[in-house]
């Protein structure tokens, strides 16, 4: 069975952290709205949602896809890069310790999950402002024991790599190619998002079918266009938070 391990939006999550977005007013309880539409899109995709204990004074805690990286036979639990975040992994760790054995980031490593798209055995790393090449070498040592190869790449003018780039199937993805190099995805059927939404490139794989943010029509008909199935979630509040539809689960087969 597909898990999704999700955790409410914090009432202070007008307080989150920002990097590349103006700061802008949120509204908690229209957030949390929307995250129960995601959390019922995903239900109606197959998937069991497990909710993470809640943390009201964490602002980013929704964000839950930063915490840890989850492959099939261990998972590591990361040490975000903005400090005011570390706080948010000891509960993750807590509900992912009943489905797999645990491993960590250690400082001066940093990593976020968001920086982390698993194609194949193979994991693209993004050199971030949020992940250092501590943190991504202490993640190579821990994947090679598992047989999975660790590619660091350097997105630009983005928080996290896959704000940039998603996979959409076992060999494809989808990219924003201002913000990560086609070229590096070479091996790959890569689909370019619409330029008029340049966030677009982050989708929820579930087996055959996507999740995408409805804020992305016309990137949606590039995708429908090449047979792919796609569902939509309303996350606009949760983008004002530099959130989108990845950062707010972890997928595993438990």
């Amino acid at each position: 069975m597909l898990l999704a391990l999700t955790r409410s939006v914090s009432p202070a999550m007008a307080h989150c952290e920002l990097t590349h977005l103006a700061r802008v007013p949120i509204d908690p309880a229209v957030a949390a709205s929307q995250h129960r539409g995601y959390e019922r899109a995903l239900e109606q995709l197959g998937c069991r949602v497990q909710h993470v204990a809640p943390a009201p004074g964490l602002p980013d805690s929704v964000f839950v896809e930063d915490t840890a990286v989850v492959l099939d036979e261990v998972a590591v639990i990361a040490r975000p890069g903005a400090e005011s975040r570390r706080a948010e992994v000891d509960a993750v760790a807590d509900a992912l310790g009943r489905y797999r054995p645990l491993v960590t980031i250690q400082a001066p490593g940093t990593l976020d999950g968001g920086d982390v798209l698993r194609v194949g055995r193979s994991l693209y790393v993004g050199q971030s402002g949020r992940t250092n090449d501590e943190g991504i070498e202490q993640l190579r040592r821990h994947a090679a024991r598992h047989g999975y190869e660790v590619r660091p790449v350097r997105p630009t003018g983005c928080l996290h790599l896959k704000t940039a780039v998603t996979a959409v199937s076992e060999h494809g993805v989808l990219l924003n190619p201002e913000w990560i190099a086609p070229a590096l995805f070479d091996e790959f059927q890569v689909m370019t998002v619409d330029p008029a939404e340049p966030f677009a490139a982050n989708v929820v794989r579930v087996g055959r079918a996507l999740l995408t943010a409805a804020a992305f029509p016309r990137t949606r008909r590039i995708m429908e266009e090449r047979g792919l199935e796609v569902h939509v979630v309303d996350v606009s509040e949760l983008a004002k938070a530099e959130g989108a539809v990845t950062c707010c689960s972890i997928l595993l087969e438990a």
